[in-house]
């Protein structure tokens, strides 16, 4: 899968979806530090690669809408951040790509869960 790791994301998280086999980039790689949200998820949607991030500004679905996206994983937890987290929340989101597609939904990654946003459509009976 395409992925882009925001500029919040460490190389060992990098290194987790490298040893998955996805392909990854990144915003400092590409020298999109510091730049607007609005254009990171412009850039993604282009690029179709999905939105790996720390930022949950990204899970407002109303102002970055998924459907038009390859995806958005907002990373979370809840009592301070270590780089062991990290790796720890990326193996999750690994785990969880091999099983089903990330594509027009966001995901919220906690540890032991995943929240998966279900578009108006998709609610439906």
């Amino acid at each position: 899968m395409k992925l882009k790791l925001d500029e919040n994301l460490g190389v060992r998280t990098r290194q987790v979806f490298l040893d998955a086999g996805h392909d990854v980039q990144t915003v400092r790689d590409e020298g999109l530090q510091g730049r607007a949200d609005d254009t990171i998820y412009q850039v993604c949607r282009l690029e179709r690669r999905c939105l790996v991030t720390l930022d949950l500004d990204f899970s407002n679905v109303l102002r970055f809408p998924p459907e038009p996206t390859a995806g958005i994983a907002v990373l979370r937890q809840s009592h301070g951040m270590s780089v062991g987290t990290l790796a720890a929340l990326a193996s999750q989101l690994v785990a969880v790509l091999a099983t089903q597609p990330i594509e027009g939904q966001v995901w919220i990654i906690e540890p032991g869960r995943v929240r998966i946003h279900q578009s108006p459509s998709e609610d439906k009976p």
